[in-house]
């Protein structure tokens, strides 16, 4: 149930302007957006240059109309590049956030690793460090530069005058407005 019977849509971005939504409509496959499949389409447009991103998405019409997208690339036949861009989601108003639509950046395959993987680094590092943030928390930070910490209360006090002698040093107000 990964395939759609939907109507699909694309807009193709580029340095040089956009393609304007296109309907998906012939396929190299008789039946197009099944599961598992790899569809192949001819969009024409004028040159758009380098891309930078795509955004696809479906009408929602249709029994079973959501949608298990894993990517897309572009050729251009001018350049001969290939441009990917990776979904690997839900585009189902039944699943995952309910989106139908997705604008997906291009994927650099030289440099998709690196992010992939600060990315997953970024996440295991909030997942272990979050606690400090609850509500009621009190967070130190020390101070190289004075030898001394600053401390933010959870009532929005700050002392960051860091004495070395009395770690809470002088307390002043700070107002955050959201």
């Amino acid at each position: 149930n990964a395939g759609t019977e939907a109507d699909v849509y694309i807009t193709v971005y580029g340095e040089r302007g956009d393609t304007g939504s296109r309907q998906l409509l012939r396929s190299q496959k008789s039946k197009k957006f099944l599961k598992g499949q790899t569809d192949i389409f001819a969009v024409e447009a004028v040159h758009l240059g380098h891309l930078y991103k795509i955004v696809i998405g479906h009408n929602g019409l249709g029994s079973g109309n959501g949608w298990f997208l894993d990517k897309v690339v572009i050729k251009d036949p001018i350049t001969d590049l290939d441009y990917t861009f990776l979904c690997h989601r839900w585009l189902d108003q039944g699943q995952g956030d309910g989106n139908i639509t997705r604008e997906l950046p291009v994927t650099d395959a030289s440099t998709f690793p690196r992010r992939q993987e600060l990315e997953l680094k970024r996440e295991e590092t909030w997942a272990a460090e979050k606690w400090k943030f609850q509500k009621g928390m009190t967070l130190q930070f020390y101070n190289r530069l004075t030898r001394g910490f600053i401390c933010l209360y959870p009532d929005s006090r700050v002392d960051a005058l860091g004495d070395k002698k009395n770690k809470y040093g002088k307390v002043f107000s700070v107002w955050m407005y959201a």
